[in-house]
């Protein structure tokens, strides 16, 4: 009984210890696995920050590289420019050894004209006593050219003002002149007007009455008498016209050529003056 009492005991506790072993296992392993995960999420951190790490030096080694291969495509160019102007240099240097050597030659003659800086001393006194006379000589042309330029504005008032009166006078005889001319003009017209009507009367005349040839005759010698009465009148007033025209153009000649003598361009009259068209020409 108490082997058996002690048995059921011994049963009892090994369940006990069983099942406590089992909880104590189980709580091992859930921090075991809570561990493990812990230790997974850590190193997947710590391998994402260094491959984020690696990935940004790799980029950084990249542009780096890229801009070291431009530094040194640049440094190409550089050194390509660098030897063109080396080798522009040394031509300039060739190109210099001609000169260098005038140079010295000149050194040389400088140094030869220093060794008679006492006569070039004495030249230098005579210079500067004709420098004196050459500046009193200034002086004096200077106050001619103050009195020249005095004159000089003299007659340039003189000058504008023969300009102005040359221009009222040119005005004024244009007026003139047209106005004859047109009044000229006016009365031929009214002659030649007059002379055609007269004929065409006369012509109707001739018509209407029946008249004798020695009547007509009479008529036609009288008539021939008034026209040619009135052609030297024609031609008078022509001849008047004309030598009005020409008097008019041989002022503008005089007056361009007054002009010219005084210097004032053409240009500068402010208007153009109209020539006169002579008659027949």
């Amino acid at each position: 009984e108490i082997e058996d009492k002690y048995t059921k005991k011994m049963q009892v506790l090994r369940d006990e210890l069983d099942l406590r072993r089992k909880t104590e296992i189980h709580e091992v392993e859930e921090r075991k696995n809570s561990h493990i995960s812990e230790l997974m999420r850590n190193h997947e951190k710590a391998f994402s920050d260094i491959k984020n790490y690696y990935n940004d030096i790799t980029v950084k080694n990249l542009a780096l590289i890229s801009l070291l291969k431009e530094q040194i495509e640049e440094m190409k160019k550089k050194e390509n420019h660098l030897e063109k102007e080396k080798a522009d240099v040394l031509l300039q240097n060739k190109q210099l050894k001609e000169p260098l050597q005038q140079a010295q030659e000149q050194v040389f003659e400088l140094q030869k004209k220093l060794a008679h800086y006492d006569k070039d001393k004495e030249a230098l006194t005579n210079t500067k006593a004709r420098l004196k006379v050459t500046q009193k000589e200034l002086k004096d042309l200077q106050w001619e050219h103050e009195v020249l330029e005095q004159r000089f504005s003299k007659v340039q008032a003189e000058r504008d003002e023969l300009y102005q009166k040359f221009a009222k006078a040119i005005n004024e005889v244009q007026q003139k002149t047209g106005f004859k001319n047109l009044l000229l003009e006016r009365k031929l017209k009214g002659l030649l007007s007059v002379l055609e009507k007269k004929e065409v009367e006369l012509s109707e005349v001739f018509a209407a009455s029946n008249l004798d040839p020695s009547a007509i005759s009479l008529v036609s010698h009288k008539l021939e008498d008034v026209l040619n009465s009135k052609n030297a009148t024609i031609k008078d007033l022509q001849l008047q016209l004309a030598r009005v025209c020409k008097a008019h153009n041989d002022m503008l000649q005089t007056f361009e050529a007054k002009l010219t003598a005084f210097g004032i361009p053409l240009d500068n009259l402010g208007f153009k003056p109209l020539a006169s068209p002579v008659q027949g020409q």
